[in-house]
């Protein structure tokens, strides 16, 4: 497995807690909006998201079946609207992230009549989980190869982007406390 960090904007460093041994886990997280293009036309096929909690961060994971899409991961002030539609989702937490991927989809329109891809709940979050800063993980959105999913914090932190392949992923990663 190899990683790949590959936004095209990068968020600002900031100063780390010291967590006792000088080493930041999420060495130049920031708050600034990150994105990157994605490398071709073909439609990344959501097949798993999952959350967890990890010394320093908890993670968000977008796992794709084929190919990784391109996106933008930023801060954004509530209400959400969810694509298409435009009606108010509500997601838990005080502070708000939109990871939008582009083109991608959790529903396989090459197929002819279709098949649904990603199986997951739509929403992702709770006790389970273990996190301490991930509230909840809402999809607010798959239209026209545009998939959204909200992050809901408990408050706003830095956060980074990295993409890792075999299979093709998409993490976001928020410092926890």
């Amino acid at each position: 497995m190899s990683t790949t960090t590959s936004p095209t904007t990068t968020a600002p460093t900031t100063t780390a807690p010291d967590n006792g041994g000088g080493i930041d886990p999420l060495e130049g997280a920031g708050t600034e909006s990150v994105s990157a293009a994605a490398d071709g036309y073909e439609i990344a096929l959501l097949n798993r998201v999952a959350v967890g909690r990890h010394e320093g961060y908890d993670r968000v994971v977008f796992q794709f079946r084929n190919a990784l899409p391109g996106y933008q991961v930023e801060y954004v002030q509530p209400p959400l609207h969810e694509d298409g539609s435009g009606n108010i989702v509500d997601v838990e937490g005080k502070a708000f992230v939109v990871v939008r991927m582009n083109p991608a989809s959790g529903f396989d329109q090459e197929t002819g009549e279709g098949q649904l891809v990603y199986e997951g709940p739509r929403r992702v979050g709770d006790a389970r989980t273990g996190t301490s800063t991930v509230r909840e993980v809402v999809r607010t959105g798959d239209f026209e190869a545009v998939l959204t999913w909200a992050v809901g914090l408990g408050d706003r932190v830095d956060f980074r982007v990295l993409t890792l392949d075999g299979p093709p992923r998409l993490v976001v990663d928020f410092r926890n406390h």
